[in-house]
């Protein structure tokens, strides 16, 4: 779905937005016993690629290292291995541990029997392991949606509207796209007790049937709108507000479904300020669509903003 701005008359005067992506939640958390062996699957599910390949790097050096030291500390384990050698004792462990078996070295006493023994076991435990929580990161669906740095508010049809952009990346189908955005506000109750508040900003429209390439949210800046008032900035930034944007929906490729996610800080919403088209039509009806143009944005002229 796409909503196309219409054209300025004068050239558009492009606005600089920052260039990270988007506001995180500041939470230290205080009081909570949290071992990490009581929930390692979920662990290390949430850890980023380079994480999870280094912690399996360093499990696998770890282990063979330590069947190494026992090798070396029962004398003649080993068959063709140099005496009282870490090295051969080392690549040997590794050899073993992966199921490599070349040859050259092999087994030659009890002792070095039960610790390949226990070493193969250990291997065959690990490459399960290793391999269910590879394939788990693998298959974890994800949507690749982009959102824009900043909304702007200007108004639509004579009413101002709170805008924000995000585009299928994929260029794929999303079936039955639902958005919600969500007010963060910390409030001050009666008793003077602060509570973070969840309010529910209504969207012009909010569900999708198939998102495919753009998608501008709107929402209508009227009395019921936390937005509205002279003052309604001033009021929110006490409250330390975010707006937090979900879209949930079913990727036709994954027959999953699949969410993203954005916040909002006050500061990136600017005043009067549009979103430049970012689809174009040719003759032959082909939509070309510009993704570097997500972010761009162009001043609406004064009298667009909200309040």
């Amino acid at each position: 779905m796409s909503h196309r701005s219409e054209a300025p008359h004068a050239a558009p005067k492009r606005i600089r937005l920052r260039q990270d992506d988007g506001p995180a939640l500041k939470v230290l958390a205080i009081g909570q016993h949290r071992v990490i062996r009581d929930d390692l699957y979920h662990f290390i599910l949430t850890r980023p690629w380079w994480q999870f390949l280094g912690l399996f790097t360093l499990l696998f050096v770890f282990l063979n290292a330590l069947f190494a030291v026992g090798y070396v500390l029962a004398p003649g384990s080993i068959a063709n291995a140099r005496p009282h050698s870490f090295e051969d004792a080392f690549f040997f462990s590794v050899q073993t541990l992966a199921t490599i078996g070349y040859g050259g070295m092999s087994p030659a006493s009890l002792v070095g029997h039960l610790l390949v023994t226990v070493e193969a076991i250990t291997g065959m435990i690990g490459v399960a392991l290793t391999t269910g929580i590879t394939y788990a990161k693998f298959s974890r669906p994800t949507a690749r949606v982009l959102f824009s740095r900043a909304a702007g508010i200007s108004t639509r049809d004579g009413v101002p509207h709170l805008m924000f952009r995000l585009a299928n990346w994929r260029r794929n189908q999303i079936y039955h796209a639902t958005l919600r955005a969500y007010l963060l506000i910390s409030d001050v109750t009666l008793e003077g007790e602060r509570m973070r508040r969840v309010h529910d900003l209504s969207l012009v429209r909010d569900n999708n049937p198939t998102f495919i390439l753009t998608w501008t949210a709107m929402h209508r800046i009227d009395e019921t709108s936390p937005f509205f008032g002279d003052h309604a900035f001033e009021r929110l930034r006490k409250g330390d507000t975010q707006l937090i944007v979900m879209v949930t929906g079913t990727d036709e490729t994954l027959s999953q479904q699949v969410y993203a996610r954005h916040a909002y800080n006050l500061d990136d919403i600017l005043p009067n300020a549009r979103f430049v088209d970012m689809v174009a039509l040719l003759p032959d009806g082909t939509r070309v669509i510009d993704y570097s143009k997500i972010h761009d944005m162009f001043e609406a002229g004064p009298g667009a903003e909200g309040g």
